[in-house]
């Protein structure tokens, strides 16, 4: 698997969630903090996301929005967050002039890859033709299967929802490879060495090994992984190791000897000690600690009231909005 896949399905928990609704002016919906990521398509109208700190985003049809930290913002017709109220609260209005799309993913904090944890809190891609044909055809095919109830739409929709969340990340690398992760990725040894590492993570390897295989010396594989990436290969080895026994802990019920191999300890002891020094818990506390059945988010506002009007808001926090442009 490719290191984005990888580190998408490592910190993923549960299924993605989304909603899509028509109102009328005047509205404002808030999203308090997430534990994970969140989207918004605007299919229709304007609008405006209003963080916190810094200046409203300006918002025209087809554009999307990432939020990838799970920050708290708000969606409003003005440029302002006053008189927001959850998202939650939103009535579908059959005759309303402005349409989107909002979506959640759930995902584990507690190991947020180098990769992800770069993104800023807002990623605004606005809509341009022949920009990102890739992700617009995906945003299309979940517009259409989000009306109406063909046979397969629950599948359909999840599995778009999974395609986007990819195709939105990659266009944010594409757009910045200049720097940090994007460049790692684009980089043809160190990315080579990263998909040795994500391919075979069972593998004994050893710097000089890792090296010959990409085709460098161990100094400048060493060099150019560590200032991209952040970390020296194996000790990135390492982290990933454990980061994927952590998801397989949290989300399957293999035995803790298959997950040792699979993750290139030769015994369970081995690996119980290795896991208790990254995580404080042994392999098998840490199981017992997660519920993957409580990781189902819920974006349904079919029984919602109708909305109230309330002078505040909460819970609002956005570091920075970078907006991608051509």
């Amino acid at each position: 698997m490719d290191v984005l896949s990888d580190v998408i399905t490592a910190m993923r928990t549960g299924r993605p969630a989304s909603n899509r609704a028509r109102v009328a002016p005047s509205w404002c919906f808030r999203f308090d903090r997430y534990d994970g990521a969140g989207f918004h398509v605007l299919l229709r109208g304007t609008g405006w996301l209003v963080p916190e700190r810094g200046a409203p985003v300006p918002l025209d049809a087809g554009d999307i929005v990432l939020v990838p930290h799970g920050s708290a913002h708000v969606l409003s017709d003005a440029p302002t967050a006053r008189g927001a109220v959850p998202f939650d609260a939103v009535v579908d209005d059959p005759a309303g002039r402005t349409e989107f799309v909002c979506g959640k993913y759930r995902l584990d904090r507690s190991r947020t890859h180098p990769l992800l944890a770069e993104l800023p809190d807002v990623v605004h891609l606005p809509h341009r033709l022949g920009h990102h044909p890739d992700l617009r055809a995906a945003v299309d095919l979940l517009a259409r299967e989000t009306t109406g109830d063909r046979p397969g739409r629950d599948a359909v929709v999840c599995g778009l929802l999974d395609l986007l969340l990819v195709y939105m990340v990659r266009a944010w690398f594409d757009d910045h490879p200049g720097s940090g992760w994007p460049r790692a990725l684009h980089d043809s040894e160190v990315a080579a060495a990263l998909q040795a590492l994500h391919g075979d993570p069972a593998a004994p390897w050893r710097l000089e090994d890792l090296a010959a295989h990409v085709g460098v010396s161990r100094a400048t594989l060493a060099r150019r992984f560590t200032a991209l990436t952040g970390q020296p290969p194996m000790t990135y080895l390492t982290w990933w190791r454990m980061t994927t026994a952590a998801h397989l802990l949290r989300e399957t019920d293999r035995p803790l000897p298959a997950i040792a191999r699979e993750v290139g300890y030769g015994s369970p002891f081995a690996f119980s000690h290795a896991f208790k020094r990254h995580f404080g818990l042994t392999p098998g506390r840490y199981r017992a600690r997660t519920d993957p059945k409580a990781a189902e988010p819920r974006m349904s506002s079919s029984d919602a009231p109708t909305l109230p009007r309330d002078p505040g808001i909460r819970g609002v926090n956005a570091r920075q909005e970078i907006t991608l442009t051509d």
